[in-house]
């Protein structure tokens, strides 16, 4: 396994993250054992949670998912090998601390504060590796959103009040680094403008979707991303599973996610995305290469990705996700997806 250093930091993760966002939903507890002891024992070192956590949201379920890393822990006792993330999210769907009466939790010092500490107890640790914020508070274009729409006067808490909020928490020995995801070209500039003119923490990564079939993070944010040291966490690298070919031709196998729940099926797995998704597993085959390894690979070796999250139902597709980060494509896989990508940009952005 390859190990890289969180910009800024001197916090070591494996390439290939695992992430976790099933358990709860699609995994039990044990599953969810599973899969940390298998990965843990191939060397994966860095795991991503989130009080959200697991996806789709459920009110009821919320939380379940640190809980179960918890009491991993709590049997195996490897907290030091590991580096731990997770996230504060701003929601009305958010449940893992006191609602407030405006109906949203939002990233202010107080809500920050509760989300930490909610964080940690379900996990069972003193401090977080990394934390992040899960999404942007303000009205921004995220999750696929393509057309942003100037708010006046934006409502949101200012950057800068969440950045001093988790600066305090880096003080106080309750995190290591932060972090954000789901962010934009703007959003990663102000962060770090606002550390380097008041002195607060510096954001040291990104979590944003990347993957053969979205790759609209190399516009803009991977300039800032290399030149300004914040490294990728690349998420869903293959896109929500799609790019393991076992969609195609409207299959729907048993337990997968877009045979159990319907959110975000029409984004990731609509019509316009078949072929394209049948050219990168046709690449894949033509260079006897699994597709999901292929999509992988490429998400993790690209020069500004410090890991790629990956999630599984099983340990079975572990195996072949976790592989993926032992070496890059060679030359020849890399012209074929260039060519793939020069006829076929971002379908599913």
């Amino acid at each position: 396994m390859e190990y890289r250093t969180i910009p800024n930091t001197d916090i070591s993760v494996s390439v290939i993250c695992l992430g976790t966002m099933n358990w709860g939903q699609q995994n039990t507890e044990a599953d969810a054992h599973a899969q940390l002891d298998y990965a843990t024992s191939r060397g994966v070192n860095f795991i991503d949670t989130a009080e959200m956590y697991p996806i789709p949201p459920d009110p009821e379920k919320q939380g379940m998912t640190e809980h179960y890393l918890g009491s991993w822990l709590k049997k195996r006792g490897k907290r030091d090998d590991l580096v731990i993330a997770s996230k504060v999210a701003a929601s009305d769907l958010i449940r893992t601390r006191p609602h407030p009466e405006s109906g949203r939790t939002i990233y202010d010092r107080a809500n920050i504060r509760a989300a930490v500490e909610g964080s940690l107890e379900r996990i069972g640790t003193e401090y977080l590796d990394l934390y992040q914020v899960h999404w942007p508070e303000r009205k921004a274009n995220f999750f696929g959103i393509r057309n942003y729409e100037f708010t006046d006067p934006d409502v949101s808490t200012p950057i800068g009040e969440t950045l001093a909020a988790l600066t305090e928490l880096i003080q106080e020995g309750k995190v290591r680094a932060i972090g954000v995801s789901n962010e934009t070209a703007w959003g990663v500039s102000e962060y770090l403008r606002l550390a380097r003119e008041r002195g607060f923490a510096r954001i040291a990564t990104i979590q944003n979707q990347y993957s053969l079939l979205n790759r609209t993070f190399e516009i803009g944010l991977s300039e800032i991303a290399l030149k300004e040291r914040v490294g990728l966490l690349a998420y869903s690298p293959l896109s929500m599973g799609v790019l393991s070919g076992k969609y195609l031709g409207g299959a729907r196998p048993a337990g997968a996610r877009f045979t159990v729940f319907e959110r975000n099926r029409e984004r990731y797995n609509n019509e316009r995305v078949q072929p394209v998704i049948g050219r990168y597993v046709g690449i894949a085959q033509k260079h006897g290469l699994d597709p999901a390894y292929l999509a992988i690979a490429f998400a993790a070796h690209r020069p500004f990705t410090t890991s790629a999250i990956i999630g599984a139902t099983s340990v079975e597709q572990l195996a072949v996700d976790v592989a993926a980060g032992e070496a890059p494509l060679p030359s020849e896989v890399l012209v074929d997806i260039a060519e793939a990508y020069q006829a076929f940009p971002d379908p599913a952005a």
